[in-house]
């Protein structure tokens, strides 16, 4: 039985002039045709209907015409190149109806390809490059001939061509002839490569404060290596991400004066960036409310350049009712290795379950980003530390005691995942390894800590995710720094159950445990793009060793919400162990 497709339109009004028509009611009989087409064919034939609202008869008849042909362009740009389409004109209680009656013929399919390539990549110094480019090329013979596929295909293969060596590259023939009767496509491209182009002197636009020696270490190439347009991305978008610069466009220039012909017949062009710099100094505020922390501000100011030099200085404060800090950092410009590194001080005073500690704290740490091989989405980040501190803390019920130590951190994160901010298929791996030494009496400890996450789309608006993190201390002071053992609990590991509540006991409090263990799965059900609605199980605890680790398991249902101020989750989950209900939350606004 043949798919029929209605279209009802709402009478509005009621008219007694006999010259104005409503929108007419729509009936398609598609003939089979595949979902595709008839999309296209919908949205074609909708246009010209809202049009013969209000029109008079001979208007109208000239629509009809329009809306036949309409649906033809439509089977068309589908492969159906010899349809016969019937409009059938009708009467009921609300107007006028058009039944479009549709036989699609048999649809066209690719009968031969002829590719051809003039210029230097024709030359046998570029013959893999060109069967490269055949070999990618998507419409064989057999396939179905698509007008959008024609295109992209044709988009494809230039991008094979001009993304590397060939920035003149260009189409200079294109040409599909269709048998209609025969229902075959014949495709023919040419492209034209022009000469290689090979990346010359550095042309920078735009600069007033910042030193144009920042632009060479995020702009780093010898001069006359061959082009590569994705190494133009990677700049450009290096340069975007810094805090120098609002914006930056890097190509090359090929109308400069400076453009320059090779003897080989190659040609060298500068390399042009245009920037827009960031404003010198600029003061930020935020205010955040969680069911971890309570009520939150930050205020941060930074300067872009500072005597001249290409480094910026960070001076901002914290404050929440576990956690108060304050610190001056300064970044210095990244190196050509792509390091960034800055060094800084720090006051943190934090007051949780039981243990009141204040560090001050003089530090370095050193960061890189980099992107995986090609087009891979993924991308790695890798952290080193060293910061050496002063510790006091007191603990509720057992004996206080401060220590200075020296401790070094490293850590390497691995992630290929869809979104870096709100990921829905993909996974994570981090890995972090710790040392130090308390340096009134020489007490080494050590720590490691993994933790994974991967995340599964199921149908269009699920996703299962299943998280887990492992950490272990070996210690020979039972003075560690606080953050150097493991508390766990809240909305960030076992939902359920008090910010930090699950630890060892020493004293009245809770305390880092050496071994600790998480693990969670979670499913989530989007509504829209905006709103999701979840089912959750955490579980974990922290100890002093795996073997006695008594697993605290919390459970419970969740919300997420896209706000205006910034996405806002809410989880209501039940502790099992504590045999309460908790309502875990959190909400940032940036201003």
């Amino acid at each position: 039985m043949l798919q029929r497709v209605v279209w009802f339109s709402a009478l509005l009004g009621m008219s007694t002039a006999t010259c104005a028509v409503t929108r007419p009611e729509v009936v398609i009989d598609p003939g089979g045709v595949p979902p595709a087409a008839l999309a296209a064919i919908n949205g074609a034939v909708e246009a010209i209907t809202r049009l013969a609202e209000d029109q008079d008869g001979g208007e109208v008849e000239r629509l009809r015409r329009r809306a036949h042909d309409a649906t033809v362009s439509a089977l068309e740009t589908q492969g159906y190149f010899s349809p016969v389409v019937t409009l059938e004109v009708g009467q009921d209680y609300m107007g006028e109806t058009w039944d479009i009656i549709i036989e699609p013929g048999p649809r066209s399919q690719v009968r031969d390809v002829h590719l051809r390539f003039q210029g230097q990549v024709a030359t046998p110094e570029f013959e893999q490059r060109v069967n490269q480019a055949r070999g990618t090329w998507p419409l064989q013979p057999g396939d179905i001939f698509i007008n959008s596929e024609w295109s992209r295909a044709k988009t494809t293969l230039l991008d094979e061509i001009n993304t590397r060596d060939f920035y003149f590259a260009r189409i200079t023939h294109s040409q599909a002839t269709v048998d209609a009767e025969a229902a075959r496509a014949d495709l023919e491209v040419e492209i034209d490569s022009g000469p290689r182009v090979r990346m010359g002197p550095l042309k920078v636009l735009g600069l007033r404060r910042v030193p144009e020696s920042l632009i060479g270490r995020y702009v780093n190439y010898a001069q006359g290596e061959p082009y590569e347009q994705e190494r133009l991305d990677d700049w450009q978008q290096a340069l975007q991400s810094t805090r120098f610069f609002r914006g930056a466009f890097v190509t090359l220039d090929a109308e400069s004066s400076e453009r320059r012909e090779l003897p080989n017949g190659e040609v060298e062009l500068p390399v042009r960036v245009q920037v827009s710099e960031s404003p010198a100094r600029r003061f930020s505020t935020s205010l955040g409310v969680d069911s971890d922390h309570g009520v939150g501000v930050e205020a941060l100011f930074q300067q872009n350049i500072v005597a001249g030099l290409p480094v910026a200085v960070e001076t901002g404060v914290g404050l929440n009712r576990h956690n108060q800090r304050a610190f001056f950092d300064v970044h210095l410009p990244p190196t050509r290795a792509g390091y960034h590194d800055s060094f800084g001080v720090l006051y943190e005073h934090s007051d949780i379950e039981g243990v009141d500690n204040q560090r001050y704290g003089l530090g370095w740490k050193r960061r890189q980003e980099r992107k995986g091989a090609g087009d891979s989405r993924v991308e790695y980040e890798t952290q080193w530390a060293l910061i050496a501190a002063y510790d006091r803390t007191r603990i509720d019920g057992a004996e206080n005691f401060s220590v200075p130590n020296l401790v070094g951190t490293w850590q390497w994160l691995r992630r290929d995942v869809d979104s870096k901010y709100d990921p829905r298929e993909g996974h994570l791996i981090d890995l972090g390894l710790g040392a130090g030494i308390t340096l009134d009496k020489g007490e080494p400890f050590y720590r490691a800590s993994l933790r994974g996450q991967q995340w599964w789309t199921l149908g269009r608006r699920d996703v299962l995710t299943v998280r887990g993190q492992v950490g272990k201390v070996w210690s020979n002071t039972d003075r560690l720094p606080l953050d150097f053992g493991y508390r766990i609990g809240g909305s960030r590991s076992v939902r359920g159950y008090k910010y930090n509540s699950i630890g060892i006991r020493r004293g009245d409090a809770t305390y880092g445990a050496p071994a600790m263990a998480v693990a969670s799965v979670e499913y989530i059900h989007y509504f829209t793009e905006q709103l999701g609605v979840s089912a959750f199980i955490d579980a974990g605890d922290a100890a002093e060793s795996f073997q006695a680790m008594d697993w605290h398991l919390g459970y419970g249902v969740g919300a997420a919400f896209v706000t205006p101020a910034g996405p806002f989750y809410m989880d209501l989950a039940w502790g099992q162990k504590d045999r309460r209900l908790r309502l875990h939350f959190s909400l940032g606004i940036a201003f």
